[in-house]
């Protein structure tokens, strides 16, 4: 993929796609996703809008008491987003390695934040944007996403956000520089604590 002349992406993330109604659904629907999982049962994954059934990717972030509780989500657009919601919130509090699964006690004190993902485009590092393009590093059969927020919660330039895509990739930190394919992306994110 050739990478995107300048200023391409303007048409991403420019404003907010999802009004307050659909971020409030959404929010609901992970919390739902959730505590459906614990009670063992069913919810209907069927897009109720045609946004929600518009294929995404999402990576949905779940918190206790200020502290990360788990996060999983999906890079490429291979699902609605209302699916991807539900997927992902149940997989953030159940699947993630890093940490025991959600317990019927947390629940109910659970945040959320969704993020909500443009499609992957090849982009020329010059282009990239801190704090408003999530990064995309694969090669070598490998492959390393970190969300539009990483580099600005720790303070990263665009060299070091490349640099640490990288690494979360498994490739040597300057692989951006030695062929490896680097793609951006646009992320809309909304949560329980930003009030949606």
């Amino acid at each position: 993929m050739s990478p995107l002349p300048h200023n391409s992406f303007s048409a991403l993330a420019s404003g907010q796609e999802f009004s307050r109604e659909e971020r409030v659904q959404l929010l609901r629907l992970a919390h739902d996703s959730i505590s459906s999982a614990l009670q063992n049962r069913e919810i209907s994954l069927d897009s109720p809008t045609p946004h929600f059934a518009e294929l995404r990717g999402a990576f949905t972030s779940i918190y206790l008491r200020g502290e990360l509780r788990g996060c999983v989500g999906y890079v490429l657009p291979t699902s609605p987003v209302y699916r991807a919601v539900a997927e992902t919130a149940r997989a953030a509090a159940f699947d993630d390695n890093r940490f025991p699964p959600v317990t019927p006690e947390e629940a109910p004190h659970l945040e959320i934040e969704l993020s909500i993902l443009s499609s992957p485009q090849a982009i020329r590092a010059e282009e990239i944007e801190v704090g408003r393009h999530g990064l995309l590093v694969s090669g070598y059969g490998r492959r390393g996403l970190l969300l539009p927020q990483v580099p600005v919660e720790h303070g990263w330039d665009r060299t070091t956000f490349l640099e640490q895509t990288c690494r979360k990739a498994g490739l040597p930190a300057d692989a951006w520089r030695k062929g490896a394919t680097v793609e951006a992306f646009t992320a809309e994110v909304f949560g329980d604590k930003s009030g949606q």
